[in-house]
């Protein structure tokens, strides 16, 4: 016999994303992306005035973002799309692919600006330090304010993350170069703004790792980070008449909705109409407290049936 439980999330958890949270997470996305798409053709026009390649560096980013923000509210309206027969979760996990888009994009960057700042390092360019110095701390306030709007929104979903992790960047890559222009406004070292491409560059890498890593764990169904599946285990087979827990899987289907699916064994004086809903109820009730598993699936079977052969986790 088999069943499938999806209770409210406890208190306290993300759960699946509502409508209302869809809505309140585009106008962040939207906000931010005016002010991205503004910097950038800033950044863009000074950077062709100054000769700035840090600054130019930091437009090619915000371009990325201003991109991956497109990639997020696209994927964000999508992933509101109700279930149907050939897509049983809808759209859901579109936004699991627009952060991975974000990701190709930014990484695309990143070698693009390390490979002009090796070659400024070899032979550096004439470059204005006081109107870089004032266009980057522009830049660095728009960034400030896109990481107030999208702060929340990021840690309910991933396809916000994402956007949220690029603006940081951003915003360590505005420092650098407000930093590159101030050593070349007092010292005249014209290298400062190769430097502070490269730093640039290496400031986007490891955060497109984190989030190249979240979509992989996605995209592969690999258990949640935040799950102890043996812990879990444990809870499900101390419940009363339950005798062993088998084909155990679990994953998350896009931000906040994480899945399960198990065979639970049980004794013959469980394997009943009664006492079978009453167990249905004790399994859900104890994944969503303890682990914040909301949506699942047990097959109820009795002790006596015998497991087909093969491993099974």
């Amino acid at each position: 016999m088999g069943h499938s439980r999806n209770h409210m999330p406890p208190s306290g958890g993300d759960g699946e994303e509502t409508p209302k949270r869809r809505a309140s997470n585009r106008r962040r996305l939207a906000w931010a992306l005016g002010l991205a798409g503004t910097v950038l053709v800033v950044e863009v026009v000074g950077a062709i005035w100054t000769g700035s390649l840090a600054l130019l560096a930091d437009a090619g980013h915000m371009a990325a973002d201003s991109i991956g923000l497109v990639f997020a509210l696209v994927a964000s309206a999508l992933a509101g799309t109700e279930p149907t027969p050939k897509r049983t979760y809808g759209l859901k996990r579109v936004e699991v692919l627009a952060a991975l888009s974000n990701v190709l994009i930014v990484v695309a960057i990143a070698v693009g600006v390390g490979v002009g700042a090796v070659e400024r390092l070899f032979e550096p360019a004439e470059v204005q330090a006081n109107p870089v110095l004032v266009l980057a701390a522009i830049g660095l306030l728009a960034n400030v304010i896109s990481l107030v709007i999208l702060r929340a929104g990021a840690k309910e979903s991933i396809n916000l993350r994402g956007a949220y992790l690029e603006v940081m960047g951003d915003s360590l890559g505005s420092l650098a170069v407000i930093a590159s222009a101030a050593v070349i406004a007092w010292t005249g070292w014209m290298r400062a703004d190769a430097v502070a491409s490269l730093v640039i560059a290496g400031l986007i890498l490891p955060r497109s790792y984190a989030l190249a890593r979240d979509v992989v764990r996605v995209l592969l169904e690999a258990t949640p980070e935040d799950v102890d599946l043996e812990e879990l285990r444990r809870h499900l087979e101390e419940l009363p008449g339950v005798v062993s827990v088998h084909d155990l899987h679990a994953w998350t289907i896009t931000s906040g909705l994480k899945s399960l699916t198990a065979h639970v064994v049980v004794a013959p004086e469980r394997f009943n109409p009664q006492a079978y809903h009453e167990l249905l109820d004790q399994l859900s009730d104890c994944l969503a407290g303890h682990f914040d598993l909301t949506h699942s699936t047990f097959q109820i079977e009795p002790a006596e049936h015998s497991e087909p052969a093969g491993l099974h986790p």
